[in-house]
């Protein structure tokens, strides 16, 4: 029996034709797909050899890799990132990025190589980092705000607001983060002149309360007049250590004098002779009745909490030195007994 060959014409050539081609084109697109692949990873070890780890005191050159060391090797870099050991948390996270095989995990690995690099001061690293997760993924929310930060950090606040406009296309509120980066950049230059900055600062608090306590810590810097303008008694609790430390010289008397929250800190503080026990502040309320009856020697010690991570540090913020939030920082106060001032002569 002959077989005979579908003609052009017939129905069936055109479907094989059709199927021929779409295998022809799975195949290209496969074999395309594994050599791109090969190629990012090709690219991602070159990336990667940028980032010299050998000064690191954990030796990952010889130790062999598998699937199950992902979890508990990140976990433990997490711990050393932690306690500020930031070299070895780099090195391991090198060392998951060049082993791990799927994209989503290397892009989570990278990020928090970033964040690593970020919070031990190496900018110019993470800021690489940030860059090459963005070329892989362009609509990484994440990523572009931490980027924003590395820019703050370098005080390049004209490449922070570049990707303000990212950020709007893919949904974001930036309006808070785009005042901020206004007063930042405003308070760091060194062209304008304290006049135009106290004019300027103070147009940027009527758009954003938020800035209040930076901007009238910036003001006391600056124009001690202008800031004290601005101080609002029932917005005390904000400013309490700034005030508590403020100096003599830096005192406006006569505000202090007519409001009852004001008086009656410098009243605990030991600035002012009349008792006054009225700010509705707990701590400074009960220095100030310690010192009606007769103790001198309280003071008011100061932490300072971050309102959304709930860390606590020492010294006072503008971003958050653990979760990077602005405008976050909420003081909290201890009343402590004075320590006895010495004061050294060189003679």
């Amino acid at each position: 029996m002959e077989h005979i060959l579908p003609s052009y014409d017939d129905p069936l050539f055109s479907i094989l034709l059709i199927i021929v081609i779409a295998l022809i084109i799975a195949l290209v697109t496969y074999g395309w797909g594994m050599y791109r692949q090969q190629k990012e990873e090709g690219n991602l070890l070159k990336f990667l050899e940028k980032f010299d780890s050998s000064e690191c005191a954990l030796d990952t050159t010889n130790m062999p890799f598998e699937s199950n060391m992902l979890k508990p090797l990140t976990l433990l870099a997490k711990a050393f990132e932690n306690t500020g050991e930031y070299h070895k948390a780099i090195n391991i996270y090198i060392y998951l990025i060049k082993h791990i095989e799927h994209e989503p995990g290397e892009i989570e690995l990278m990020e928090r190589l970033g964040n690593t690099y970020l919070h031990a001061g190496f900018l110019e690293r993470s800021k690489s980092i940030y860059l090459e997760i963005l070329r892989r993924t362009p609509r990484n929310v994440q990523v572009l705000y931490e980027l924003g930060i590395v820019y703050e950090a370098m005080q390049r606040y004209d490449k922070a607001k570049e990707i303000l406009e990212p950020l709007k296309v893919l949904g974001e509120d930036t309006a808070a983060l785009e005042r901020y980066f206004d007063f930042s950049e405003l308070i760091a230059s060194k062209t304008v002149e304290a006049e135009e900055k106290v004019i300027k600062i103070k147009a940027i608090l009527k758009k954003q309360s938020s800035l209040y306590r930076q901007i009238v810590s910036a003001l006391l810097q600056l124009d001690t007049s202008s800031a004290w303008e601005i101080i609002d008694a029932e917005r005390m609790k904000e400013l309490i250590d700034i005030l508590w430390f403020l100096p003599n010289s830096q005192l406006d008397l006569d505000i202090i004098a007519s409001n009852d929250k004001l008086h009656t800190l410098y009243y605990a503080k030991g600035y002012l002779q009349k008792p006054m026990i009225q700010s509705g502040i707990f701590s400074l309320d009960m220095l100030a009745t310690a010192r009606k009856g007769g103790f001198e020697e309280g003071d008011l010690l100061f932490s300072y909490l971050c309102k959304k991570c709930k860390q606590s540090f020492p010294v006072s913020f503008t971003r958050c030195p653990n979760c990077m939030a602005i405008n976050s920082v909420q003081v909290e106060e201890k009343i402590a007994k004075s320590s006895p001032k010495t004061d050294y002569s060189l003679l």
